[in-house]
C-alpha cells in the first residue's frame, strides 16, 4: 500500500498566505479611499464651478439687454432657481470713452471656503464719441 505524499497536494491557501493577503488590503484600502474621495471632490468643484459660469454669462446677457447705464454696481442671488449662488456685478469706464466694463462674479461656498467665477466684458455704448 502507497501512503499519498500530502506536501505535495496544495488545494487550499496557507494561513501565512491569507494573513499577508489581509494585510496588504489594509494598507492599500485607505489609500485608494482617499483617492476616491479626492476625485468625487474635484468632480464636484467643477460641476459647481461650470454651473457659476453659466449662471454668471446667463446674468451678464440680462444686464447688457436691460442696459449696463441703470446701475454701477449691483448684487442678488439666484434663489430659488439656483440657491446657494451669489452674485455681484459692477460697471467701471472702459479704455474708450465709448465702452463700459462690466464685471460680474458669482460666489458660492464649497467645502468650507468662498469660491467664485469673475467673468467681463466691454459694452459699446452708441451715440458717444470718442473725442
Amino acid at each position: 500500500m502507497r501512503i499519498p505524499d500530502l506536501a505535495k497536494k496544495r488545494d487550499a491557501f496557507t494561513l501565512v498566505e491569507v494573513l499577508a493577503a489581509l494585510t496588504f488590503t489594509m494598507i492599500l484600502l485607505p489609500v485608494a479611499m482617499k483617492g476616491v474621495s479626492l476625485a468625487t471632490g474635484a468632480s464636484a468643484d467643477a460641476r459647481r464651478r461650470i454651473e457659476a459660469t453659466l449662471l454668471a454669462r446667463t446674468l451678464m446677457a440680462e444686464l447688457e439687454s436691460e442696459g449696463v447705464n441703470q446701475f454701477s454696481e449691483a448684487s442678488g442671488d439666484f434663489a430659488p432657481e439656483a440657491p446657494g449662488y451669489q452674485w455681484s456685478a459692477r460697471v467701471a469706464a472702459g479704455p474708450e470713452s465709448n465702452l463700459n466694463e462690466l464685471q460680474v462674479e458669482v460666489t458660492w461656498q464649497s467645502r468650507g471656503s468662498e469660491r467664485s467665477v469673475t467673468l467681463a466684458t466691454l459694452i459699446y455704448e452708441e451715440g458717444v464719441s470718442n473725442e
